[in-house]
């Protein structure tokens, strides 16, 4: 067993250093060794989502649109700039935020649409 932490995507403990990032020679993940530090400080879950500028979003914050969103059965989007407070982290999918959007009500979000406000 090596002394580098597990592989985030296969949790395997074959890790190793490759330069300045980590590899994992079973799924061939490579990643940077300051990422292990945030999803240890994420919590227990492990569930590590970042919003369009890098930052770390947790359950509870509150983050702003920042593109035009249109919405499948609703004949307006949801517009640049409409905060929505108090969002969910999920693992479920593609689409990794709940939430509750005023005049649209609860709905998925990318966190790549996203900043934290």
């Amino acid at each position: 067993m090596s002394e580098y932490p597990p592989c985030p995507q296969c949790k395997s403990t074959f890790t190793y250093e490759s330069g300045v990032m980590l590899a994992c020679p079973e799924c061939g993940h490579e990643w940077k060794a300051e990422v292990t530090a945030v999803e240890e400080a994420s919590g227990e879950e492990g569930i590590v989502v970042k919003d369009s500028n890098g930052n770390v979003l947790k359950d509870g914050d509150s983050v702003v649109i920042v593109k035009d969103l249109p919405v499948k059965g609703f004949l307006r989007s949801i517009k640049a700039g409409t905060k929505v407070k108090n969002i969910r982290l999920n693992n479920d999918g593609d689409h990794n935020i709940d939430c509750k959007v005023d005049g649209f009500g609860a709905m998925a979000l990318k966190s790549e649409f996203v900043k934290k406000a």
